[in-house]
């Protein structure tokens, strides 16, 4: 259960760090904002043209007596929004990290140089071109895995007890799990490790991971919060990145060692 302290730590660590980086934390804004007006558009039109969309999908209803068909398309209206609301929420920080890949790829060379005993940082060989790719390629696989957990739990959602109490603790270390991932990504793909090496990094600390994913997953349930909690993610998830793979960390620019490491 200690994971969970440091997991926590690093996303304080994170945020402390673009605090003091203020050139870093404006720039790391631009992805955040521009995902945000596309998913809010993306939400309205859901809202003003979802019950249409439904009764155009729902023509077998048309037929039903008394309110019946008023019931049942309003619920699937609801259903249908929610889930808009959920895709939202799960693809929002990959969609924003693919949007900002030039800005939060400075972003944490500039963290891992800060904290390198050597003042140095893991560099890409490869063209943006193909760093742009290989991030859409795992952001999507990994989605894909998002996706089979929250329709899973949106079924077990309905099971009385269980799906009001259990199920939505599940769901926030679900989605904390993946968010850190794909923060994470920034990092470790940059050192060359692929989507299932990552997945297995990340598996092998699972209270590290719900430590610093799942109360960032609470706190992007406010898109406002999620533009402005952005940049610090990347920060303390390059952070995190270090102690996964056991690379010497001097500290986090502020005198402050890294945790289990002595500087």
């Amino acid at each position: 259960m200690r994971d969970l302290g440091v997991g926590f730590r690093y996303l304080l660590r994170g945020q402390r760090w673009v605090a003091r980086h203020g050139r870093q934390f404006g720039f790391g804004l631009l992805p955040g904002l521009i995902t945000l007006v596309l998913y809010a558009a993306a939400l309205v039109a859901l809202a003003v043209w979802g019950e249409d969309f439904v009764a155009w999908a729902t023509p077998f209803a048309d037929d039903w007596s008394g309110p019946w068909p008023g019931l049942f398309r309003g619920f699937l209206t609801v259903v249908l929004f929610a889930l808009g609301l959920l895709l939202s929420v799960l693809t929002f920080t990959a969609v924003t990290l693919l949007v900002g890949q030039p800005f939060y790829e400075s972003l944490s060379e500039k963290v891992d140089r800060d904290v390198s005993p050597d003042g140095t940082a893991p560099e890409s060989d490869l063209p943006l071109w193909r760093e742009l790719w290989i991030s859409g390629r795992d952001s999507l696989r990994i989605v894909v895995r998002a996706l089979v957990w929250a329709v899973l739990l949106f079924a077990l959602g309905f099971v009385p007890v269980l799906g009001q109490t259990v199920v939505p603790v599940i769901g926030f270390f679900v989605t904390g799990f993946f968010l850190t991932e794909e923060l994470a990504a920034v990092a470790l793909q940059r050192r060359g490790v692929e989507l299932r090496e990552r997945l297995g990094l990340l598996r092998s600390r699972k209270t590290l991971v719900w430590g610093f994913g799942t109360p960032l997953g609470l706190a992007f349930l406010v898109p406002f919060v999620a533009v402005f909690l952005m940049p610090g993610a990347v920060a303390g998830a390059t952070l995190m990145a270090r102690e996964l793979l056991g690379e010497e960390t001097a500290g986090d620019g502020a005198g402050e060692p890294e945790e289990g490491v002595t500087p």
